[in-house]
């Protein structure tokens, strides 16, 4: 039986309170509003009870920030695509945020298992003044497992309507895109951090975040492969490869921590749920 869930989050500044209201269909949560940096930012973990997804699920994520608002999402573990019962499995997430509106998107990692045939889509929407600090981090197989990403397809859809498009299907039969060296060179995980903004970059802070994570790249650990590019003057994007999650995942909290004390001067207050 597949299952069909969605879940839509609205986001709302009130009284310099970030708010959140929600609704929900099928099995796809969201635990209560947590303000450990203060009532002007809210964090909230989404949960899924079933624990991952095989052919025929769907989970379809909408947010919605308000003007003014603050909210960062995470999830307590791995989203997981199992092997296809024939089947394609699909997550869909998308991001509106409002003029002057911020989110902090950050999932922790998704995992394609040996077999599956899945659709990982994520689709944002900026107005004016609105800002999006977004990552992704995806695992082929579990190698460390003696499970290996040998059959199977996983395709991955990262787009800003109009300023960016990210698309690739990764079959796990192409040999010369997994193993090659203008492919991923044989490494199992690729990572993404983005941010985006509404309104264009000014040149002195463009430049500015890209020293400081140029600085950065020299610290990562030897196993992840990684670089920085600006696109666009509305946008940064931090890329990387490793063989295995656990560095690229460490290496990216620490890229995280470094462009949100850059960009808005706070501190990297890692929700909890992540060292639980």
């Amino acid at each position: 039986m597949a299952w069909h869930a969605q879940l839509a989050l609205d986001y709302r500044e009130q009284e310099n309170k970030t708010a959140l209201h929600f609704t929900h269909d099928g099995p796809l949560r969201v635990l209560r509003s947590l303000y450990p940096e203060g009532p002007g930012i809210c964090h909230n973990v989404l949960v899924h009870p079933p624990g991952g997804l095989v052919g025929g699920d769907v989970l379809d994520i909408r947010v919605h920030v308000g003007e003014g608002a603050h909210a960062l999402i995470t999830t307590p573990g791995a989203t997981r695509f199992y092997r296809s019962n024939g089947q394609q499995a699909l997550q869909r997430s998308r991001l509106q945020l409002a003029a002057g509106a911020r989110l902090e998107w950050l999932p922790l990692e998704t995992i394609a298992y040996n077999g599956c045939d899945a659709v990982n889509r994520l689709e944002f929407d900026l107005a004016d003044g609105a800002q999006l600090l977004a990552w992704d981090v995806t695992a082929l197989g579990l190698p460390l497992a003696g499970q290996p990403f040998e059959h199977g397809s996983f395709t991955q859809h990262l787009q800003w309507p109009g300023r960016f498009l990210e698309h690739g299907v990764i079959a796990a039969q192409d040999c010369l895109l997994l193993d090659g060296d203008l492919g991923l060179a044989g490494q199992r995980c690729l990572a993404s951090l983005v941010f985006a903004s509404g309104s264009p970059l000014q040149r002195a802070q463009r430049e500015a975040l890209l020293e400081a994570t140029h600085e950065l790249l020299q610290s990562a650990p030897e196993a992840v492969i990684a670089g920085v590019t600006a696109p666009n003057e509305h946008m940064l994007v931090l890329r990387a490869l490793a063989p295995v999650v656990e560095p690229a995942m460490a290496f990216w909290k620490s890229a995280w921590a470094l462009w949100r004390g850059q960009i808005w001067g706070l501190q990297g207050a890692m929700p909890r749920i992540w060292s639980m």
